[in-house]
């Protein structure tokens, strides 16, 4: 909804009446009493399938409790606000989310299904019925809409489609055709704009004619005629400033713009950076066609940080109870590849069987080096990967990265070195065992720390996900090679 001040105003919707509850533990505390409530249910229905013959009193006694336990559920879940609604459904498997979906709020059904995560919203989609979806998707602003367009039926789509206005119209076809992952892809379309030679007094009568302002409204963009942004007015600044004084006299020009086709992940870097509510999106030619607050950066960090947490580990989002082959899937391919890389370790230590069978304490202490050079790189691996997602390594920076960790790590290894040294000479009781220790440890850490960049810099630059099985590649190296390391070393100097 893009609003500017003449007469022509479009009406507000009226607004939706959200529940009462806000409080986190609100939920917690609800969605111990359903899985009660669900687990009774489970219990009469078990019993009153064990009923052999007809009985009409036990099914009207049925009847009865199972209408006791859905009224209990509506009192519970119509209380609670739609994100709350939404952590719910999440975390019931799908049979028992889709029932409890059935008795929630008609009224709250957009903005849950706004709420809840992608791998959940599927199968709410699946068990509700043409008309309620319509009527839910017809509640929501272009751009949300948009946002739900992967996962609803064409027909349903169509259908909405024919109750928007031309504007609406016009701003879903525009905000379905930015990528995902970029600004257009998150931004708005309700604000306010004004034009320069209006006063401040204008302004604020138009402003109280609005039922509401735009979620986040900080600022208020100007325009002029071709609606070409020429500054923006902060709702501070025109509280306090004389109400005859001219927009542009007290509009900002210097101010933050994003264009449609920049990552999410920039804009998120900006508004972190600038501590920004609310940002412009203009066209290349200037043109104000939407904004993005600081709602949609906050889920844009909350999902890369989900995402990179699941890459590290080789896994793609699902849900938690999903069908098991639809898991082994997502799990099977990196933990084939992780198979495959322990084995090439196993087999790197198998080639110094002779060298283990005659110092047979070499077996114990193999995987200190081995452990302790993965937890090096993973400790510079995750500082590169997050450097990476707020654009702070460059081509240029990353061989002085590496340089960096490489005498970080080097310090760290020969303090770490000499406490595993110590270790070694007491276990073994050899200075010569020690010495191999403190040798091969070091060594590996160091392996660990220059992987530990390279790994993620090198898929980021060849356009892949930086943290996508990255620990597991390094494991393999940190694994292969320090055993090839220490057993190396203890060949050439042990025996």
């Amino acid at each position: 909804m893009q609003q500017t001040p003449p007469s022509s105003q479009q009406p507000v919707n009226e607004a939706i009446i959200i529940p009462r509850r806000l409080d986190p533990e609100d939920a917690q505390q609800a969605l111990q009493k359903l899985q009660a409530i669900l687990k009774r249910q489970e219990v009469v229905e078990a019993l009153a399938q064990r009923q052999y013959e007809e009985d009409e009193k036990s099914n009207l006694l049925e009847g009865i409790l199972h209408r006791q336990h859905e009224n209990e559920i509506k009192g519970i879940i119509n209380d609670l606000h739609p994100s709350d609604i939404a952590f719910i459904l999440e975390s019931l498997p799908v049979d028992e989310r889709q029932a409890v979906w059935q008795l929630v709020n008609p009224e709250f059904d957009a903005d849950v299904l706004l709420e809840i995560d992608d791998w959940a919203r599927e199968s709410l989609i699946k068990s509700m019925d043409r008309k309620d979806l319509v009527a839910a998707t017809e509640a929501m602003d272009a751009d949300e809409i948009a946002d739900l367009v992967a996962d609803l039926p064409p027909d349903v789509v169509a259908e909405v489609q024919k109750g928007l206005t031309d504007e609406e119209r016009a701003q879903l076809i525009e905000a379905m055709g930015y990528p995902e992952g970029t600004v257009g892809a998150i931004m708005d379309f309700e604000m306010v704009r004004v034009r320069e030679d209006v006063s401040l007094e204008v302004v604020l009568r138009y402003l109280r004619r609005l039922q509401e302002l735009p979620d986040h409204t900080d600022q208020i963009f100007v325009v002029d005629r071709q609606d070409k942004l020429q500054g923006v007015l902060p709702v501070s600044k025109l509280l306090v400033s004389e109400p005859e004084i001219d927009v542009k006299e007290v509009m900002h020009t210097d101010f933050l713009t994003l264009n449609p086709l920049d990552s999410d992940a920039d804009a998120a870097g900006a508004f972190e950076r600038y501590d920004l509510v609310s940002a412009p999106v203009i066209d290349d030619q200037g043109r104000l066609i939407g904004r993005v607050t600081i709602a949609e950066v906050v889920d844009v960090i909350q999902e890369d940080s989900q995402e990179q947490a699941l890459s590290r580990a080789g896994l793609q989002e699902e849900d938690m109870f999903a069908p098991v082959v639809s898991a082994i899937r997502n799990r099977a391919p990196w933990l084939l590849v992780n198979l495959v890389t322990a084995s090439v370790a196993s087999f790197v230590a198998s080639r110094f069987e002779d060298t283990v069978s005659h110092i047979v304490i070499l077996a114990f202490l193999m995987s200190i080096v081995a452990g302790i050079g993965g937890n090096s790189g993973n400790q510079t691996m995750t500082m590169v990967i997050r450097a990476l997602a707020m654009g702070r390594v460059t081509g240029s920076s990353a061989w002085r990265l590496v340089q960096r960790e490489l005498k970080v790590t080097f310090m760290v290894g020969a303090c770490g070195s000499l406490v595993a040294a110590s270790f070694a000479w007491w276990i073994s009781g050899q200075w010569a065992i020690a010495l191999v220790m403190m040798i091969a440890m070091i060594g590996n850490m160091l392996i660990g720390a220059a992987l530990g960049v390279l790994i993620p810099v090198l898929r980021d630059r060849f356009g892949k996900d930086p943290a996508m099985g990255s620990s597991v590649l390094l494991t393999f190296a940190t694994d292969s090679l320090g055993f090839f390391i220490f057993l190396g070393l203890a060949s050439l100097f042990l025996l």
